[in-house]
């Protein structure tokens, strides 16, 4: 894949994202609004985090790690790779199946084991409530993300990345219509989910099926290839469990204070969107891409997809993490103080963006990374430096509760994250030059962080300037939109005097994609 083709596959994932994250704002918004933080939002996320976390374990960690190189090796030698999918489709299906039962029977521990500080009050039983309901979302995800990772092996990347838009579209119109019509909106939002569901499984479904690969529900086999990819995605999925540990740690702090637990989750929306628009996009695309250059030897080929991948990477994340920074609450305050969230409210979401803010370049550059250990089916050492990680974030998140309260958790997963970075960093060394970032990405990093300084210095003013526009009812998201226009046009002047990056690279990748 030419540089300019991985440039397009990143703008194709990434513009879909973007669609994903944007109505994922306005889903957050109206949550706030029409429920509120308190205990029937804390209830919901603790209750939607169980399938997420068990999704990201079970399929999206250890399908991007073990099955698309596998797949994708298959697919370009002509070796059966409809064959590979079917079985792993089976197999995967009744693993979920599985779980999804066990779930809903056990739903009480899970909340406990997850969110300890709800027992005894009235958040308990509503999470289990709202659990069993969204539970089944684990199901129709999971088999979602194998028919993703068939396309994306396949270079078809803009139907995966569309199916997240659905959640928040189906979301987005059950509350809309629930308010209407006077019903209980959060009784809306659970039910809508696990239907989200059927409808992104059908979305990918339909969309491998158009591309050559159809695959059945069958009875599952345990075959050598089975075997294979069970040894390879077991510690991908374990590196992935790890990661949502160190949520549920969080989760498990924030659970001892009213709220908490919906200020990070409205936090963790606003760093989510340029994680999910960069860090995701540059992970799909940039695995299967180094499996094939590692399988063909083209090791040049390889180091100049991996260091182009951490320029567009950091060209996008850098400015971004010091706008979250420099001026989270005005963002938070126009996008979701309404309705029953307070100034107070907004104050804490703020003051979390920010220390997320910081961690946002670990959390994108350890998508970069992984993939050089993922393209050679290595798996344990990820997985490795995942439970140091985690280690590092429960010290960190305990540790600090005593005396810093709820804030904690975003302290730790920032720090926890940077570790992760050093650890994927030094332990890539061994792999040779084509593990390491070529001098373009030396000399552009520079720049990247100059020019996004010189930004963060004209959101400053430019905020201070806005003040009373942003403080006005019917000036707000004007006063909003003029502060991200400075951002935006302070950070491509500065970038572009600077050499930080070229705006011509970004139109031949668009016109790449387009034709």
């Amino acid at each position: 894949m030419k540089p300019i083709r991985l440039v397009s596959g990143f703008l194709t994932v990434g513009f879909w994202t973007l669609a994903s994250r944007v109505l994922g704002f306005l889903r957050e918004a109206l949550i706030l609004a029409y429920i509120g933080p308190g205990a029937q939002m804390d209830a919901f996320v603790a209750a939607f985090r169980l399938p997420n976390m068990f999704r990201r374990f079970f399929a999206e960690g250890a399908f991007n790690a073990a099955f698309v190189p596998q797949f994708a090796k298959r697919y370009e030698a002509g070796e059966d790779a409809q064959g590979f999918a079917q079985e792993a489709f089976n197999g995967l299906g009744f693993a979920v199946l599985l779980l999804t039962a066990l779930g809903m029977i056990f739903m009480p521990g899970f909340v406990w084991a997850t969110a300890s500080g709800f027992a005894g009050d009235a958040r308990f039983d509503l999470t289990v409530d709202f659990g069993r309901v969204v539970f089944p979302y684990i199901f129709f995800m999971s088999l979602g993300a194998l028919f993703s990772g068939v396309l994306n092996a396949t270079g078809r990347f803009a139907a995966a990345a569309a199916a997240p838009v659905l959640l928040n579209i189906f979301v987005i119109a059950a509350m809309i219509t629930g308010a209407v019509l006077g019903g209980e909106v959060i009784r809306w939002l659970v039910w809508t989910v696990p239907l989200a569901g059927v409808a992104q499984l059908a979305l990918v479904w339909s969309a491998a099926h158009r591309a050559g690969i159809r695959i059945r529900p069958g009875r599952p086999r345990w075959t050598p290839e089975m075997k294979h990819l069970v040894v390879v995605a077991l510690p991908a999925a374990l590196s992935s469990g790890v990661m949502q540990i160190n949520l549920l740690v969080g989760q498990q702090v924030a659970s001892q204070t009213p709220s908490a637990v919906s200020w990070l989750f409205a936090a963790d929306r606003l760093y989510q969107l340029p994680l999910g628009v960069v860090g995701i996009a540059v992970g799909i695309v940039l695995l299967p891409d180094l499996s094939r250059r590692l399988r063909a030897d083209d090791r040049d080929g390889a180091r100049d997809a991996f260091s182009r991948a951490g320029e567009f990477a950091l060209t996008l994340t850098v400015p971004s993490a010091v706008a979250l920074v420099v001026v989270p609450l005005p963002i938070v305050r126009v996008l979701f103080e309404r309705g029953a969230q307070s100034v107070d409210d907004s104050a804490a979401i703020a003051l979390a963006t920010a220390l997320y803010g910081l961690g946002l370049p670990a959390f994108v550059l350890q998508k970069v990374l992984q993939p050089l250990f993922f393209a050679r089916e290595d798996t344990r050492t990820p997985f490795r430096y995942a439970v140091w990680a985690m280690g590092i974030n429960a010290v960190v998140a305990i540790g600090l509760h005593p005396w810093l309260g709820w804030i904690a958790p975003a302290i730790a997963t920032t720090f926890a994250a940077w570790a992760m970075v050093a650890l994927l960093t030094r332990g890539a060394r061994p792999m040779g030059e084509e593990a390491r970032f070529d001098a373009r990405f030396h000399r552009r990093l520079l720049r990247i962080i100059a020019a996004s300084l010189l930004m963060g210095g004209v959101l400053w003013a430019a905020n201070l300037a806005l003040g009373p526009m942003l403080e006005a009812a019917g000036w707000r998201y004007f006063g909003l939109l003029l502060l991200v226009g400075s951002g935006l046009v302070s950070y491509g002047l500065f970038g572009q005097l600077l050499g930080a990056f070229r705006l011509s690279e970004f139109r031949s990748a668009l016109r790449r994609r387009k034709s």
